[in-house]
This record gives C-alpha cells, sequence and structure tokens, in this order.
C-alpha cells in the first residue's frame, strides 16, 4: 500500500533548515523510527520544495493509519517528537485539528495509460 500525504513547513529559512536537520540520518529518536517501523511501515521518505513537504510511505499489508495513531497517542515519545515538529509545520488548509498531514490522491499512474 502506497499513501502519498503533503503538509506545509512555516516559510522560514532557519526553521526549513532545522527541520531538515532533525530528518538526518540518525537524528530522528529512535523510539520514533521504531514506532513507524512496528506499525507496518516498510518505506518512508519525505520530499521537500520551498515550503511544501511531500511523504511517500510504503506500508505492508496490516498497516491501520487509525492503529498507528493510537499507537503514536500511547507513546510519550511520538507525542514529543510530533510537539516538536508543530514548531516547524503549518497544517495544509482543511487540515482536521487533530491532523497535520493531509492525504493527496493519485490523479495519474503511467502503468494505467494504453
Amino acid at each position: 500500500m502506497r499513501r502519498c500525504p503533503a503538509l506545509d513547513l512555516k516559510d522560514d529559512a532557519e526553521l526549513i533548515a532545522r527541520y531538515e536537520a532533525w530528518h538526518r540520518p540518525g537524528a530522528v529518536p529512535e523510539p520514533v523510527v521504531a514506532s513507524i517501523r512496528a506499525a507496518g511501515i516498510l518505506d518512508m521518505e519525505i520530499w521537500r520544495v520551498q515550503d511544501r513537504l511531500f511523504m511517500v510511505i510504503e506500508a505492508g499489508p496490516d498497516f491501520s493509519p487509525q492503529a498507528k495513531a493510537a499507537a503514536d497517542m500511547a507513546s510519550r515519545d511520538v507525542r514529543a517528537w510530533e510537539r516538536l515538529m508543530s514548531a516547524f509545520q503549518k497544517p495544509l488548509p482543511g487540515s482536521a485539528p487533530t491532523g497535520k498531514w493531509r492525504d493527496m490522491r493519485r490523479i495519474f499512474a503511467l502503468s494505467e495509460q494504453p
């Protein structure tokens, strides 16, 4: 299963640089990485252009976004990470009060073209 959510960062070059630094290899706290893997996420990437972020999630067949959200709420480490990241992030318009990332809808797939 592939999911592709988007999110904006606060449009501040210093904040964006700090956000990127927090995502360098080894900078994300181990319990946060472990929680991603434990949820059945096989791979995750975050891409950026200006202040827009785009995440690509590859998940196994047992992945449940609801179960991941519940596990995140139960984890003190993940909650602390989310609070820290909130200092850099700006939810997209129309985001739910409890969510920041918004799932994008695929509109084109080369594999479906004649």
